[in-house]
This record gives structure tokens, C-alpha cells and sequence, in this order.
């Protein structure tokens, strides 16, 4: 899929039509607090079997979530919408 980066849209913080750019959001680091990494942690540290985290995990869905954040090119403030599944994803200059 195509997509323009510079696209006219809803302001929620302007409360009006404008034009915004669109960007990619990137996935950010994990947390090493996270209570999933905290109880990994906790399993590795004893002798013996992983018990859950010894499952193979299963596949890769088909199409990958797509989140943008659109920067409203006036007030320069950011929001984002819910996610849609694409196969491929392409920002161009239109």
C-alpha cells in the first residue's frame, strides 16, 4: 500500500482540518521491568526445566500491524489511530 506523507486531516488539538505528516511508528526497546521479563528472569535462575517459556512459539501472522503518527503541521502536536493490518506499507512523496 501507498500512502502520501503529507496528508489532510482532523486536528483533535486544532479542532480543524489540516495538514499533517504522516510517519511510521517504530516498535521501541522492551522494558527490562516488564513483569513477563521479571518472571523469565526468575525461571532462569534455578536448575531445571523453563516449563512455559521452553514452547515453541507459533508462527508469524500473514500481514503486520501498521500504526502512523500524524503531526499536525501547525500546531506541530501528534496523534496517532488504530493500527490496520497490511502487507506492505510505503510512505511517498506525492
Amino acid at each position: 500500500m501507498k500512502m502520501p506523507k503529507k496528508i489532510r486531516t482532523f486536528c483533535p488539538y486544532c479542532k480543524k482540518h489540516s495538514i499533517h505528516e504522516v510517519e511510521k511508528v517504530k516498535k521501541g526497546k522492551a522494558s527490562s521491568l516488564s513483569w513477563i521479563a521479571r518472571q523469565k528472569k526468575r525461571k532462569k535462575a534455578r536448575i531445571g526445566n523453563s516449563g512455559k517459556f521452553s514452547k515453541v512459539p507459533g508462527g508469524d501472522k500473514p500481514t503486520k500491524k501498521v500504526f502512523l503518527r500524524y503531526t499536525c503541521t501547525e500546531c506541530k502536536k501528534s496523534h496517532t489511530r488504530e493500527g490496520f493490518r497490511v502487507s506492505r506499507f510505503e510512505l511517498v512523496e506525492m
